[in-house]
């Protein structure tokens, strides 16, 4: 996978990379998005939302506000792209009532990000059965040219998926930085969580090796102004 930092027209002051994942050049934007200028269409994967009140209801109190402060950023990268087109690649909610415990100005938003663009809310295993009223459609997955778009990878060329939350831990200085990344090989990836409360998985755990045959594959992190490319043996 090649990938490089760059500026481009439309997108303001925005810290992006060109992606190739099985021949088709994406743009990686630093919050964890791609955009395939190409099609107008932007990916992000495992939203998460209503984590906190899911905590809650186990009687583990987290700040509220993962909701509200997920949707604000998805709003910031769809205003820089401007989308024709949005794919959530599954577990956007935390769980299977999590979308009836939104609080209206949450759906609200939701509302408002989709007004004129297709959206697509890809099923995932956190919430398999998503509601007619949350606007757009529902999938299993979605395939546009030579490329897959589906929650849980399967290793198979041209997939985009989630499902893993990779991040990678990065010894720098004397010690280990951890951030989210994305994970690939120029023909698969696997998305970095988006949502605010979302976890991570090492990229060197055995899940991965289910997906690339080998330690030959980058972790594309996403730093504080840029991404920074990694070979996944150099992490921990």
């Amino acid at each position: 996978m090649t990938i490089s930092a760059q500026s481009s027209a439309g997108i303001g002051n925005a810290r992006i990379s060109t992606v190739s994942i099985a021949g088709v050049t994406m743009l990686a934007d630093l919050t964890g998005a791609l955009f395939w200028e190409e099609q107008r269409l932007l990916v992000v994967s495992d939203l998460h939302l209503e984590k906190g009140s899911s905590f809650a209801v186990r009687g583990v109190l987290l700040p509220p506000y993962d909701t509200a402060a997920t949707l604000s950023r998805l709003a910031s990268v769809i205003t820089r792209h401007n989308p024709r087109m949005v794919i959530a690649l599954g577990d956007s909610f935390h769980d299977r009532t999590a979308h009836a415990r939104l609080a209206t100005p949450d759906r609200n938003a939701i509302t408002a990000l989709q007004a004129g663009r297709d959206w697509i809310w890809i099923s995932g295993n956190h919430d398999p059965a998503l509601p007619s009223d949350l606007g757009g459609m529902v999938a299993t997955e979605v395939a546009i040219g030579r490329i897959a778009f589906r929650h849980e990878p399967t290793g198979r060329i041209g997939e985009i998926a989630g499902h893993l939350h990779p991040k990678a831990r990065v010894p720098t200085r004397g010690r280990t930085m951890e951030r989210r990344c994305f994970a690939s090989d120029g023909e698969r990836a696997v998305m970095p969580a988006f949502g605010a409360y979302a976890g991570g998985l090492s990229i060197r755990d055995a899940a991965f090796a289910r997906i690339f045959a080998s330690l030959d594959f980058m972790a594309h992190v996403l730093g504080d102004v840029r991404l920074h490319t990694i070979s996944a043996s150099r992490c921990r």
